[in-house]
């Protein structure tokens, strides 16, 4: 996950130029569309975008595109849908941070789709959405997405889906995007947890690159989410034409959740914070642990050593020297200094 894209390729460029910033290039742009009404739902595959257009007869049309980086289908599907060179610029750029824009024509709407795969990694894709009369245009950057339980809702007719207009249908898609935020956190969760097990347990600097590693993708997750709070409560409170006052009542629940969300993302942050300190704490209990053993160690030794040095003086006259017991008794004086050493640190617990 890349805090940053790269953006040079812009740089003195006129507003609206269309460039690709990003990495994520499938092999092909991929386009689907439902369009339905009431009862009916139709599915289309792999079109084209000059096939496309916006509904006249009352019906709604959701199209979605896999793939930003051929230019060429975003001028085509600009045209089609009268899309503003600005917009089209955003939906290239998937450096951008959620955010709502209101073109009169349409809304647009940018937001950070997360997941998570088998391996517990997280992936990370940009989505735009464009609400207009009728219709709704998400932009992904290699199409796999979150929206599989909006197709199943659509194809089974359950719910008020079929019933409802495209603003609800953008509910539908941004909310599907926002529950899965809370799958990502419960998995961040259960490691940061695990975490704080093993930096009490057994601390490592595999544990430290591990907090690293978590603290990065806390922080991506905040830049990603927080920046939505605004987007969601103006799309509570939009006098767009194409959102109704029924419909708003959806958004300001996505804007509860959102705000829960970041709570979350903040206390699992300060818990990573935590973690750390005590990662750190553990580390310096260890080593004053092995310190304080080696200081006892020494400071047996330096009586034991003192006598030591006594007797390998080199002096011919000294006391004991020709004594026969004098070899047992400086070695019996020597085991009780310790035993009493030994004794005295215990009596002050200091081992």
């Amino acid at each position: 996950m890349k805090l940053v894209q790269k953006r040079s390729r812009k740089t003195g460029l006129p507003p609206g130029t269309l460039v690709h910033i990003g990495e994520k290039k499938p092999a092909k742009v991929t386009i689907t569309a439902f369009n339905y009404a009431g009862t009916r739902c139709d599915e289309l595959q792999d079109l084209s975008p000059d096939a496309l257009t916006p509904p006249t007869d009352g019906s709604v049309t959701w199209v979605d595109i896999g793939g930003v980086h051929n230019m060429e289908v975003l001028e085509s599907l600009g045209k089609q849908f009268h899309l503003h060179s600005l917009l089209l610029e955003d939906i290239a750029n998937t450096d951008q941070r959620p955010k709502l824009d209101d073109y009169e024509t349409c809304l647009f709407l940018v937001l950070k789709m997360l997941s998570v795969t088998d391996q517990q990694e997280i992936v990370v894709e940009q989505v735009s959405l464009v609400l207009g009369q009728n219709f709704i245009l998400s932009f992904q950057e290699n199409g796999a997405d979150v929206f599989t339980s909006v197709r199943d809702r659509l194809r089974g007719g359950k719910g008020r889906l079929r019933q409802s207009g495209a603003d609800y249908l953008l509910h539908a898609l941004v909310d599907a995007i926002v529950d899965h935020y809370f799958v990502v956190l419960e998995m961040l969760g259960e490691k940061i947890e695990e975490l704080h097990d093993l930096v009490v347990s057994d601390p490592k600097p595999e544990t430290l690159h591990k907090i690293h590693t978590l603290k990065r993708q806390l922080m991506f997750l905040r830049r990603a989410v927080w920046p939505l709070r605004e987007a969601a409560n103006n799309l509570s409170r939009s006098e767009c034409p194409f959102l109704h006052e029924s419909t708003k009542v959806f958004f300001r629940d996505v804007y509860d959740h959102v705000i829960q969300i970041v709570d979350t993302i903040e206390t699992l942050r300060e818990m990573v914070s935590a973690g750390l300190d005590i990662y750190l704490s553990s580390i310096s209990y260890r080593s004053n642990s092995v310190m304080k053993v080696l200081t006892i160690i020494t400071t047996i030794f330096m009586p034991l050593t003192f006598i030591v040095g006594i007797y390998g003086m080199n002096f011919e006259h000294m006391p004991e020297l020709k004594w026969e017991w004098g070899y047992p008794l400086v070695l019996g004086v020597m085991v009780a200094i310790a035993i009493a050493m030994l004794g005295f640190f215990k009596r002050k617990k200091w081992i």
